[in-house]
């Protein structure tokens, strides 16, 4: 009785934290409280922006809570039909463009993970490279109309379907999840390299593919430097493409001679851009609770050893 006694004791007092340690476990919390305020606080104020009267917007008077509480941002931006077409295009180019992306990132990265790939060092090496050093914006262009893809929608979707990091990063997952003695296994069941991606690899791979589904998608919902360059028609413009335009060129307010009425078009224009600034970025925050698991799980690939 007095052995296990004493080892309660000895299992008490390792468990209890020091002073020091509960200092620095202090600080930890209050510098993440901080992180957390200077991240939410912008937010709340875009929100609370959207649903608060123009004249109030445009004076200055929201901080955190709408004041006057309206729609007429989400009415006024729910009516523009351009603020439509660019949101069917940007679904367009995400779906199409995670789609290929991921497909490619998976065909490239399991052969490089594979022992039995011949020259799989010298071709990490080359795809390595390209992170360091790069055709540039003016080739890439050239490049590109040679191939007729200006002003198309494959503009926006296969020059940016490969990014190097994603290939490294499921390339480690591969190595460290699928054993090669499971490759050799199904080799002997006769089942093909393919069948065995396709059968046992992938179902294997959920949470790699959580991770690079969420971050093509996000780079691709968020895209719009590349629509500014290849795309010419309207009708191609992606939605954050529309929102520079909205948010940047559009300033025809001072054409008015009339000053409560060039106000109330600032104030309405004002409120229209927090109201699509939240329209735009609604879809990743839909999306990004379903996958924060597999994000998670994917993003610890390589911390852990052994």
């Amino acid at each position: 009785m007095k052995v296990i006694q004493s080892s309660n004791i000895r299992t008490n007092n390792a468990i209890r934290e020091s002073f020091g340690d509960r200092v620095f476990l202090a600080g930890i919390y209050a510098f993440l409280g901080l992180i957390l305020v200077i991240i939410l606080l912008p937010l709340l104020h875009i929100v609370s922006a959207s649903f608060s009267s123009p004249m109030d917007v445009t004076s200055g008077k929201v901080w955190i809570w709408p004041v006057h509480p309206t729609l007429a941002g989400y009415s006024a931006v729910f009516h523009n039909s351009q603020i439509w077409l660019g949101y069917w295009n940007s679904i367009i180019y995400t779906v199409l463009g995670t789609l290929i992306s991921v497909i490619m990132t998976i065909m490239i990265a399991y052969p490089l993970s594979r022992k039995s790939f011949y020259g799989r060092n010298v071709l990490m090496l080359l795809i390595v490279f390209t992170m360091l050093f790069s055709g540039g914006m003016i080739p890439l262009y050239l490049v590109i109309k040679q191939l007729h893809m200006i002003d198309t929608r494959w503009a926006l979707v296969i020059p940016q379907a490969l990014a190097v990091w994603q290939v490294i990063v499921a390339r480690t997952f591969f190595q460290s999840t699928i054993p090669d003695e499971l490759a050799e296994a199904a080799d002997l069941d006769g089942c093909g390299d393919i069948n065995f991606l396709i059968r046992i690899v992938i179902p294997l791979s959920k949470p790699i593919i959580a991770v690079m589904v969420l971050m093509f998608a996000v780079g691709q919902w968020n895209a719009y430097f590349d629509a500014l360059i290849y795309q010419k028609s309207q009708s191609l413009f992606p939605l954050q493409l529309v929102l520079r335009n909205i948010l940047i060129l559009n300033s025809d307010a001072g054409n008015t001679t009339d000053l409560q009425q060039m106000l109330a078009r600032q104030g309405m224009k004002d409120l229209m851009k927090y109201s699509l600034i939240v329209v735009a970025s609604l879809p990743v925050l839909i999306i990004y609770p379903f996958v924060q698991k597999h994000f998670v799980k994917g993003m610890m690939i390589g911390s852990i050893k052994g």
